[in-house]
């Protein structure tokens, strides 16, 4: 289901909850990815609260797929640069520091672990909707 945006700053403020793999959270990785998809001229990753839902879930754009994490956690990070980024749950750009390189574990939907390095745009974007997570807005 395409899901609204959320736009509100208190909420998008709290961080999210752990996953623990009910059909909920299934079903709400499975609306992040499909909101996704349709704002992908406009956005090339997402957190749930951006839905409306605290929960550890994000979704980023892997070549126009979205490739959904569930508990993602960031165990690596190299490289600190300055970057300026908007968001589609905020108005405006605002610079942030990034790293160009991260090793990201998380769970999949069958909630087993994978763990994998990013770098570039897409370790950027991850970064940005793992801030979302923490209830940092960017």
């Amino acid at each position: 289901m395409i899901c609204p945006i959320c736009r509100n700053i208190m909420l998008l403020s709290l961080k999210s909850e752990p996953v623990t793999g009910t059909p909920a959270d299934l079903q709400t990785g499975s609306d992040l990815a499909e909101t996704l998809k349709a704002h992908s001229a406009e956005c090339v990753g997402m957190a749930a609260n951006m839905i409306g839902i605290r929960k550890r879930i994000i979704a980023v754009s892997v070549g126009g797929v979205p490739l959904v994490m569930y508990n993602p956690v960031i165990t690596q990070k190299t490289g600190v640069y300055e970057a300026e980024e908007g968001c589609l749950s905020l108005s405006g750009k605002r610079r942030t520091k990034r790293f160009r390189r991260i090793t990201v574990r998380w769970q999949d939907a069958a909630m087993q672990p994978q763990e994998r390095q990013f770098s570039g745009w897409l370790a950027q974007i991850i970064q940005h909707e793992a801030d979302h997570l923490e209830g940092i807005l960017i």
